[in-house]
């Protein structure tokens, strides 16, 4: 029975004692204390971690700024390279377009001044002497009809101009004896030989002994019948024909 009671008392004793020790206030500022130290180093720790982690991104983020700005630079040189490329073509460009433009109006104005040339030619032709004409036919036939819808080029045509006035200019500085078919006084159509001064004149002699003098006109040749000159003339003839020895032959000339 005594012990029952010792024990109880005991056991009252110490709930005392625990309820005393849970009403001591110095004990709940150490607890407070305790755990506010706790967590000033769990942030203590969260800090040093989110300063580590920012550091190590400030650095990634500093070497892709760098690698971005050094890509930027090559790329605004590109650019720079590219535009001083163009603005260069740019400027090849214009040079040609404005090059191109001249050479098209000189190509017209030559073509302008080729067309007066080809009519010229056209009107030499009817005077030239014929065995001239025979010479430049294949050059003569040439020269287009139409020269805006020619597909022959202006330097063709200019090389087929200076060809067939060159033919021209030649025989201008030459006598040339030519057998030609030509109708005399009696109507009917006879073989002659004719010697021809350059452009301005020609003598006639056929084989009965009729002979003449020709010069151009406006349409083509024209011959005048003129038998005293047969004489001369003859003459004339077998010396080009190295039947006679050359000397020199009076026949009557007539500058216009």
């Amino acid at each position: 029975m005594v012990r029952r009671v010792l024990a109880i008392g005991a056991t009252s004793a110490f709930c005392v004692a625990v309820v005393l020790a849970s009403q001591d206030p110095e004990a709940d500022r150490i607890d407070a204390a305790r755990d506010a130290a706790g967590k000033w180093v769990a942030t203590q720790k969260l800090i040093y971690q989110e300063r580590k982690d920012w550091q190590q991104s400030k650095e990634l983020l500093l070497a892709r700024i760098e690698l971005l700005q050094k890509e930027i630079g090559e790329q605004e040189a590109r650019l720079a390279e590219t535009r001083r490329t163009a603005a260069e073509a740019e400027g090849r460009k214009r040079e040609g377009v404005a090059g191109r433009d001249a050479l098209v109006h000189e190509a017209k104005r030559l073509a302008t001044l080729l067309e007066g040339y080809e009519n010229g030619v056209r009107g030499l032709h009817a005077i030239l002497p014929p065995p001239v004409q025979e010479k430049i036919a294949p050059l003569y036939q040439r020269i287009p009809q139409d020269p805006a819808s020619t597909r022959v080029s202006v330097a063709e045509r200019f090389q087929n101009v200076l060809g067939i006035l060159n033919e021209i200019n030649k025989a201008n500085g030459e006598v040339t004896l030519a057998t030609e078919i030509r109708t005399l006084a009696d109507g009917k159509p006879s073989e002659v030989k004719t010697i021809y001064l350059g452009l301005a004149q020609a003598y006639y002699l056929s084989s009965r002994g009729e002979a003449g003098v020709g010069r151009p006109g406006p349409s083509g040749w024209d011959f005048t019948p003129d038998n005293r000159l047969a004489g001369e003339i003859l003459h004339a003839v077998e010396i080009m024909e190295g039947k006679a020895p050359p000397e020199f032959v009076g026949l009557p000339v007539k500058i216009q």
